[in-house]
């Protein structure tokens, strides 16, 4: 009688044990759901910079690629009589179809600069952009991993002279690159001002609202 009456006494605590055990496993089982959590959202956002700097590594060497053009060391000579001459600059940018003047923009005094009112990114037949390499014959390598999805692209733009700048005086250029990631989505906008004489970068941006920009921009 005396150990009938401990078992039924000894039941209502095994339960509350077997509870708390239950209790402790539920908890562990969240704690685990959210570190593997974390632990993916902190791989997302480490691919993403990872991405955005390929990107911003493409955008940076589209520009140095602009800027060598203009220092004199295109390999297109054609391209460099025009650059040389600083007439090739066209109202809208050049499309290239009936001189290399491709990418070249005037200065538009009246609306939106220039860089905005063309899609740099526009890699199609009416892009008046230029890709990496096509003058000067540097190369880049695109692919997948740790490569840009395809070549960045950039336009140059003549800015106009200073009011009573003195006769004969040099332009400066504008530069405006676009930079691809890994993945096509992924994009960084680049800008420089560039001085002829000595030949030298003055002045460097991130554009990083560039879609916005070109949005607004004057049609």
């Amino acid at each position: 009688m005396a150990i009938i009456k401990a078992a039924v006494l000894a039941t209502p605590q095994q339960g509350v044990v077997l509870m708390a055990a239950m209790l402790v496993m539920v908890m562990l089982l969240l704690m685990g759901i959210s570190s593997a959590r974390l632990a993916i959202h902190a791989e997302r956002a480490a691919r993403g910079l990872r991405d955005r700097d390929v990107a911003l590594q493409a955008a940076e060497a589209a520009l140095a690629d602009a800027e060598r053009e203009l220092a004199g060391g295109g390999a297109d000579p054609a391209r460099a009589a025009l650059l040389a001459a600083g007439d090739g600059f066209v109202a809208g940018c050049g499309d290239g179809l009936s001189a290399p003047d491709l990418g070249l923009c005037a200065a538009d005094g009246d609306g939106a600069p220039a860089w905005r009112q063309v899609d740099i990114a526009d890699a199609g037949g009416a892009s008046r952009s230029v890709p990496f390499g096509q003058y000067s014959g540097a190369e880049m390598e695109t692919g997948e991993g740790h490569l840009p999805f395809r070549k960045p692209r950039y336009v140059i733009e003549q800015l106009p002279l200073a009011p009573g700048a003195a006769a004969g005086a040099a332009h400066l250029y504008r530069v405006t690159a676009i930079g691809f990631g890994a993945r096509d989505s992924t994009e960084v906008v680049l800008q420089s001002t560039w001085r002829p004489a000595p030949g030298t970068r003055v002045a460097w941006r991130e554009v990083a609202n560039y879609r916005e920009l070109r949005r607004s921009a004057k049609p």
